[in-house]
């Protein structure tokens, strides 16, 4: 297992970096704030059901989980795909709780905890699945209206970045799904767009111009 350093972003959430790859889990320039615009109000304020099927590639910190937990009043099924989870130490230390208004410790603990290969409930409204499972080998199940996508950059992993992986997501998501990602690069537009999608230039979080938003019409 690569090193893993901890380090403090700009809006004072902690991320992580791994210094073989000079790489870091989340933007320097704020993770709270990058995950809440790519993420959350991009991705999951565009889906207008009250029932939301969400899978996430990168589980990571929790971050988007936590968040999307407690800032969403709506139903959500919630599978997240991680192939290096935190250790206990590692999880335990990070700080997202403490910085977001109404976070919880026990709730945060409890993403972490929740047992792999199966749906746990987290709170009355919230259910998570973490699978450990490289993508690319992964089947998808279908039905998901809304889709983070938050691998490491193209750079670091271009296998989780190409078409065939972007087809498989294409494949397992609902008419009107949504995509999110941070990623603007050529060929993660090109591949999009490949699959079926429509894609969108947006916004970016602080830091960075643009980020991208695949429909499946």
């Amino acid at each position: 297992m690569k090193k893993r350093v901890f380090t403090t972003t700009k809006d004072g959430s902690q991320t992580i970096y791994i210094p073989e790859l000079d790489e870091h889990y989340h933007s320097t320039n704020g993770a709270i704030q990058e995950a809440e615009i790519v993420y959350l109000e991009a991705g999951l304020n565009f889906c207008k059901k009250d029932n939301i099927n969400i899978l996430e590639i990168g589980f990571g910190t929790g971050l988007n989980a936590y968040l999307t937990m407690i800032k969403f009043n709506k139903k959500i099924s919630y599978t997240s795909m991680e192939l290096y989870p935190l250790t206990e130490k590692e999880y335990s230390s990070l700080n997202h709780h403490e910085i977001v208004n109404g976070g919880s410790k026990e709730l945060f603990l409890k993403l972490h905890k929740a047992k792999w290969g199966e749906f746990c409930n987290i709170n009355n409204n919230f259910k998570l699945r973490k699978i450990n499972e490289d993508i690319t080998l992964h089947k998808f199940e279908k039905g998901y209206d809304v889709v983070y996508f938050d691998a490491f950059a193209p750079d670091i992993q271009p296998h989780l970045w190409s078409e065939d992986v972007f087809n498989k997501i294409y494949n397992s998501m609902n008419i009107g799904g949504v995509l999110t990602t941070y990623c603007v690069k050529g060929i993660v537009k090109r591949a999009l767009k490949a699959c079926g999608f429509k894609i969108e230039k947006l916004p970016g979080a602080l830091g960075k111009r643009e980020m991208l938003r695949a429909i499946k019409e």
